[in-house]
């Protein structure tokens, strides 16, 4: 019954809904949106560590509670971020530009200030777990760019896993880092979010001297932890950006480096066919592995 949390809470965490351009010109001049962090505290005495959890493009689904009841029974908290329902948002798989790929990284530091003035939390032992679309927030998080332009909490991460994350952008700055480790999970099939980006992306910030490794997985295809989903099956209409290269070419400006024109999800390099699914055996290494690394990394009995 470790998996039961003591106590949940539920929280409304004022943030914006920003432009990826705003959000890197660092200009805080988009709509308030005020989105939700589920805190479930764990069965332990005294101020807890805390994972907090980003959901990727469909929203929070049956992983995300499967990783919510694993980390209270590992002896830590879990804030799980809801992104979407408070912008009127469902999913984005299929429309991805209906939010920035930056708003979740907003998100993240927002909830940062919401723990770090919280009487249970341990403000020195936060990490931060994401997925997909979040797992890409939750590195991003680590830049020492976007942290210094956003993150008013006065605390960092003490760490952050990304799984299956989207690494096909280069932002400007993007391997000067927190220092604080990196571990990105994902599966070698993935057509939704590849992984051969994310293997160059842990490579130039190895080269750059962080501690960044990336754990791999056979026949896991996108979503492969998911518990209800038996298999994975084709998808048809969700948005991928696996045959483009983007970059920020100048500050706030994402192009498409094919073309030098600025990056459109009407470009012809974005895919609409993806598998997505489930895979027992790659999902139960998945949550062994992110599990026995977060005991480590928050000195957990």
């Amino acid at each position: 019954m470790q998996d039961l949390p003591a106590r949940m809470e539920l929280h409304a965490i004022r943030s914006l809904t920003l432009t990826d351009r705003q959000f890197l010109l660092g200009q805080a001049e988009g709509p308030e949106a005020i989105v939700t962090g589920l805190l479930s505290l764990a069965q332990r005495e005294g101020r807890q560590p805390v994972v907090v959890v980003m959901h990727g493009s469909g929203g929070i689904g049956p992983s995300v509670a499967l990783w919510q009841r694993q980390i209270n029974a590992l002896g830590a908290a879990a804030f799980v971020l809801d992104g979407f329902t408070g912008r009127g948002i469902v999913s984005v798989a299929g429309d991805q530009a209906r939010l920035g790929r930056l708003a979740f990284v907003l998100d993240i530091y927002r909830a940062l200030e919401v723990l770090a003035a919280h009487p249970a939390v341990d403000p020195a032992r936060i990490a931060v777990l994401g997925f997909s679309r979040g797992g890409q927030g939750a590195l991003y998080a680590g830049m020492a760019r976007f942290h210094q332009m956003w993150n008013r909490s006065g605390v960092a991460p003490v760490g952050t896993a990304a799984v299956y994350p989207d690494c096909g952008t280069r932002y400007i700055g993007d391997t000067a880092m927190l220092p604080a480790p990196l571990r990105v999970f994902h599966g070698r099939p993935d057509d939704f979010n590849p992984i051969g980006p994310a293997r160059a992306h842990v490579a130039r910030l190895r080269e750059a001297g962080h501690d960044a490794e990336i754990i791999e997985y056979d026949d896991a295809h996108h979503g492969f932890d998911n518990p209800l989903s038996p298999a994975a099956a084709l998808v048809r209409g969700s948005q991928s950006v696996r045959g483009c290269r983007i970059e920020e070419r100048e500050p706030g400006l994402l192009v498409n480096a094919a073309t030098g024109l600025p990056f459109s999800y009407a470009d012809p390099c974005v895919a609409t066919e993806v598998h997505v699914g489930g895979n027992a055996v790659a999902g139960a290494a998945l949550r062994r592995d992110v599990l026995a690394w977060l005991r480590e990394l928050l000195r957990l009995d």
